[in-house]
């Protein structure tokens, strides 16, 4: 398994509108072939940015199966307006 991790830089102000917006998008990333799960949570110090992991079974589900499909383009549209900056996403694999 494989965990996607993002910190997500949400514009100060937008934050509602974000969690309006990811309610939805989260329908398209959950019907991906290889999708496991995922959390948001947002942090409480800094209460504009989130925290995305999402596990799939392996990196090319995650890479290629939804980065190279419709409903990425769809949640692109729905979520990427709200970054500042762009968030840097990185891959996890287990250890122990």
């Amino acid at each position: 398994m494989i965990t996607e991790h993002a910190l997500l830089p949400v514009i100060p102000g937008q934050e509602h509108g974000f969690e309006l917006a990811f309610a939805t998008a989260k329908s398209l990333i959950s019907s991906m072939p290889g999708f496991r799960k995922l959390s948001l949570s947002r942090s409480l110090e800094s209460p504009s940015t989130y925290l995305l992991l999402v596990h799939w079974d392996q990196l090319e589900d995650h890479t290629v199966g939804f980065r190279e499909s419709a409903q990425y383009g769809t949640w692109r549209e729905l979520l990427h307006h709200f970054y500042d900056p762009f968030p840097a996403v990185e891959h996890f694999t287990d250890v122990f």
